[in-house]
C-alpha cells in the first residue's frame, strides 16, 4: 500500500493530499505494464480510467478532420484523463505508449465508488483535480486560453531584473522580463507559443548551445544535463503554455529569446531539486543564453522553424496536386471549350484543364523545396553583431554541428556572420515564393468558380460539392464558398509578403530589429496557406463532378471549333463561315455542309475531339 501512495504523489493531483486521503484511494490504484504502441485510451471513447506513468511515455495526439499531430509527451509522474475523474466525458485525444511503460490505472467508478464513503475526501481529490486543470487552462497553448482569461490565484515570488522587483505568479515557469514583455507588448493577442513550431526550434537552439557549451567546459555536468532535459521536454511538446509573449514586440526578438531562457532555467532548477527562480543555481542569461545573443539563437530558431513548418504546406501542396491529377483522369474525355480572354477559343478536354492545374501545383511544391535551402544557412555563435563576442572561437561550429544533429537538417554555418546577422533576404525569398503558391492558388479557385459559375445562368461545366447554404434571402442558392476563402487567404498571404519586405528593407546597420513582425506575418501565411490548401483539397476538388453532355453542347454551338478546319479551307474562307455563324446563328458545320465546303465525313474527322485536343498531321 505505501508503494502504491509513493508512486500517487509523484503525480501533481495527489501530491500534497492527505495520507488518509491517498489511503482512500490506493486499493483502485493499480500498476500495470504495456508494450511500445499500445494505446490506452483514444479520442471520443469514454474516459475509463486515469492513468499515471512510472516509467517510459506516452504521446497525447489530437485529431481535427483528416489531421492529427502530437500534442504532448507524458514521462514519469505525468498523469492523464484526469477530467474523467470528475464527471463522465468522452477523451479528446488518443494516447498511445511511444515506448515499453509502467503505469497506474484508477478506474474512474471505482475511484467514485471509494469517495462516496467520506465526502471530507471527495471533497479535497475534487480540489486538487480542480487546480490541476485550472493551471493547464492557464497556461493552455491555445490563443483564447491563458493566463490572462481566467481567475488569478495570489501566490507570487519575487524576482529581479535591471529595472528592479517584480512578482511572478509562483507556478509560472516564466520570469521577470517575460513579466515585463507581457505588460508592454499586448499586440496581437498571440502568443508566440500559437506557432508550437517556433517554440521547438527555440529549445533546440537552447539545447544545441548548451550541449556546445558543455563540450567545452564552459557549462558544469548538472547544469548543462538539466538544461538539456528541459529542452528535450519542450521539444516533446511540454511547458509551451508558458511561451506567453506577444508574437510582435520591440526589442529584435529579445522578448522572445529570454522567455525561452527563463522556462528552460526554471524548468532546470526543477530538475535540480530547486525552487523556480532561484537563478543562482541556472540562470536564464549567464547558463542558458551561455555564448548566444538574442541577434543569433533568434533568426536561427525562425530559419529553423520556418523549415520545419513548410514540411505541412508541401504535404498539403502534393495532396492536392494528387487529387487534381485523379480529376484529370476521371474527366480525360470530357470535351469542353477552352478559352482565352473570356472567349471561346478551341476545343480541350476537362481533363486537360484539370491536369494542368495539377502540374502546376506540383511545380510550386519543387520551387518551395529549392528556395528552404537559403534558410539552412544559420548565423550561431555570431551573437550579437557577428564578431562571436562573449562565445568561445570554437562554439559556432560545434553549436552549429550539435543544432544540426538535434534537428536533423542540414544546417550550415554562414561564411561570413557579421553579413549573416543582419541579413533577411532569405526570407523575402520564401515569402516571394509563398505569394507565387498563393497567387496560383487564387487563380485555379478563380476558374473553379467559373467554370461551376450558374448553374442555369453561368459556365455550369462542373458542379462543387454544396457545402452550406448560400444566402439568407434567396432560397436555394449554393455559393462556391471553399474557392472563395482560398482566394481570401492568397489575399492575405500577398499582404503579408509586402509586410516582410518591408521589415526586411527596415534593417539598419548590423541588425534587423523587424524580425518579430516579419516572423509573425511568414507563419501566419504558413499556417493560413496549408489551412487553405488542406481545406480546398478535402471539402472541393475530391468532390467535383462534370456536366458532360452540357460540356459538349457548349463546342457543338460554338464558333471556336471553326479554327480546326483552318489548314483545310484557308484562313479568310473561315473567317467568312465564323462571321455568317455569328450574324445566323446557325452551326458551324451546318454551314460547310450547306455550303459544300466539306463532307459528313471530313467534318467528323476533323471536328473529332481526338483532332481538335491534341496535334494532328496537316499532311
Amino acid at each position: 500500500m505505501n508503494t502504491i501512495i509513493d508512486q500517487l504523489r509523484t503525480c501533481e493531483i495527489f501530491s500534497d493530499l492527505e495520507p488518509s486521503v491517498l489511503a482512500l484511494v490506493a486499493p483502485v490504484a493499480r500498476e500495470h505494464r504495456c508494450e511500445a504502441g499500445t494505446v490506452l485510451f483514444a479520442a471520443c471513447n469514454p474516459r475509463q480510467s486515469f492513468f499515471l506513468v512510472l516509467e517510459g511515455q506516452i504521446e497525447v495526439r489530437v485529431h481535427s478532420g483528416d489531421a492529427a499531430g502530437t500534442l504532448l509527451i507524458l514521462g514519469p509522474g505525468d498523469g492523464t484523463g484526469e477530467a474523467g475523474l470528475l464527471e463522465p466525458g468522452a477523451h479528446s485525444a488518443t494516447g498511445t505508449a511511444v515506448s515499453d511503460l509502467r503505469y497506474i490505472e484508477i478506474p474512474v467508478d471505482e475511484f467514485r465508488s471509494r469517495l462516496a464513503q467520506d465526502a471530507g475526501a471527495a471533497m479535497s481529490l475534487f480540489a486538487a483535480v480542480s487546480r490541476v486543470m485550472v493551471r493547464r487552462l492557464q497556461y493552455s497553448a491555445h490563443r483564447r486560453t491563458g493566463w490572462d482569461e481566467i481567475y488569478r490565484p495570489g501566490a507570487t515570488r519575487t524576482e529581479h531584473d535591471l529595472l528592479g522587483e517584480r512578482d511572478v505568479p509562483e507556478d509560472a515557469r516564466y520570469g521577470v522580463q517575460t513579466l515585463r514583455a507581457m505588460e508592454n507588448f499586448p499586440i496581437t493577442g498571440i502568443r508566440i507559443a500559437h506557432f508550437p513550431q517556433l517554440i521547438r526550434a527555440l529549445a533546440m537552439v537552447k539545447q544545441a548551445a548548451a550541449r556546445a557549451n558543455h563540450s567545452l567546459g564552459l557549462l558544469p555536468d548538472d547544469i548543462a544535463g538539466a538544461i538539456d532535459t528541459a529542452c528535450r521536454e519542450i521539444i516533446d511538446g511540454n511547458w509551451h503554455g508558458h511561451f506567453v509573449v506577444d508574437v510582435v514586440q520591440g526589442g529584435a526578438g529579445t522578448s522572445t529569446n529570454m522567455n525561452a531562457n527563463e522556462v528552460i532555467a526554471n524548468r532546470a532548477l526543477e530538475i535540480l531539486g530547486h525552487e523556480r527562480g532561484q537563478y543562482e543555481f541556472c540562470h536564464p542569461n549567464n547558463h542558458v543564453n551561455l555564448g548566444q545573443s538574442t541577434n543569433d539563437a533568434y533568426p536561427t530558431a525562425v530559419r529553423l522553424a520556418t523549415v520545419l513548418k513548410k514540411r505541412d504546406l508541401a504535404t498539403a501542396l502534393q495532396k492536392l496536386s494528387e487529387a487534381l491529377h485523379s480529376k484529370a483522369e476521371e474527366f480525360a474525355d470530357v470535351l469542353k471549350m477552352g478559352r482565352t480572354q473570356l472567349q471561346d477559343a478551341v476545343p480541350m478536354t476537362l481533363g486537360q484543364e484539370f491536369e494542368a492545374f495539377a502540374v502546376t501545383t506540383a511545380e510550386d511544391i519543387a520551387r518551395l523545396e529549392e528556395v528552404s535551402t537559403l534558410l539552412l544557412e544559420i548565423n550561431l555563435g555570431g551573437t550579437a553583431i557577428g564578431t562571436g563576442i562573449n562565445a568561445d572561437p570554437r562554439y559556432p561550429e560545434l553549436a552549429t554541428a550539435e543544432l544540426r544533429r538535434i534537428a536533423d537538417l542540414d544546417l550550415q554555418l554562414a561564411e561570413n556572420l557579421v553579413e549573416a546577422t543582419p541579413d533577411t533576404g532569405a526570407f523575402v525569398m520564401f515569402s516571394g515564393m509563398l505569394k507565387r503558391i498563393a497567387v496560383k492558388l487564387s487563380k485555379l479557385c478563380n476558374d473553379l468558380r467559373l467554370l461551376s459559375s450558374g448553374p442555369r445562368c453561368g459556365f455550369n461545366e462542373i458542379n462543387l460539392p454544396p457545402m452550406q447554404p448560400g444566402s439568407s434571402i434567396m432560397p436555394g442558392k449554393v455559393n462556391p464558398v471553399i474557392p472563395e476563402v482560398v482566394n481570401q487567404v492568397a489575399f492575405q498571404v500577398i499582404g503579408n509578403d509586402l509586410t516582410i519586405t518591408l521589415a526586411a528593407e527596415a534593417g539598419q546597420l548590423q541588425l534587423n530589429v523587424m524580425e518579430p513582425v516579419l516572423t509573425f506575418n511568414l507563419f501566419e501565411s504558413l499556417d493560413m496557406m496549408t489551412a487553405a490548401v488542406e481545406t480546398l483539397t478535402k471539402r472541393c476538388i475530391r468532390g467535383i463532378t462534370a456536366n458532360e453532355d452540357h460540356c459538349r453542347e457548349m463546342v457543338e454551338n460554338s464558333i471556336g471549333i471553326v479554327t480546326a478546319v483552318v489548314p483545310i479551307l484557308g484562313y479568310e474562307r473561315v473567317s467568312a463561315v465564323a462571321k455568317e455563324a455569328l450574324e445566323t446563328g446557325k452551326p458551324i458545320r451546318r454551314i460547310l455542309l450547306d455550303a459544300g465546303d466539306m463532307d459528313e465525313a471530313q467534318l467528323d474527322s476533323i471536328l473529332s475531339p481526338e483532332a481538335m485536343t491534341k496535334p494532328r498531321s496537316l499532311g
